[in-house]
């Protein structure tokens, strides 16, 4: 199920996230006047823009009944269970930028790419023992 809106998620439901460009093109509309003031700043940032742009169009979010699995077009890259998760935040929930999770062994950041009221919503549903 492609998910844009958080309602009418159910826990069982196997759910990939709806992309969100925000993100990427807020960096590349924040490098346009970095660029008048500092050509290397606005050059980086511009790059970072385009590289999340890029990331955006090709990574997915898929959460199932026990795993978090990050897809990249249909290759799954990389699978998360649930049950080694012991905490998670949203970041700057105003507006959102950086997903984090811990697992029992490691720390995960990722931009946030995706919807993040779905995102949210999932992360709610699936990890209720988790805390924010």
């Amino acid at each position: 199920m492609n998910v844009n809106s958080p309602s009418a998620i159910a826990p069982t439901d196997p759910v990939q996230l709806a992309p969100s460009y925000r993100l990427p093109i807020g960096l590349l509309l924040l490098a346009l006047p970095l660029v008048w003031l500092q050509v290397w700043v606005g050059a980086a940032v511009g790059l970072f823009g385009v590289f999340l742009l890029v990331q955006t169009a090709t990574l997915r979010l898929h959460f199932t009944d026990t795993a978090l699995d990050i897809f990249h077009g249909e290759t799954r890259i990389r699978r998360f269970p649930y049950q080694d998760w012991q905490n998670w935040a949203i970041f700057w929930p105003p507006v959102p930028i950086l997903f984090y999770f811990k697992e029992v062994n490691s720390i995960h950041f990722l931009p946030i790419l995706f919807d993040p009221k779905a995102l949210q919503a999932c992360l709610e549903q699936r990890c209720p023992t988790v805390s924010e």
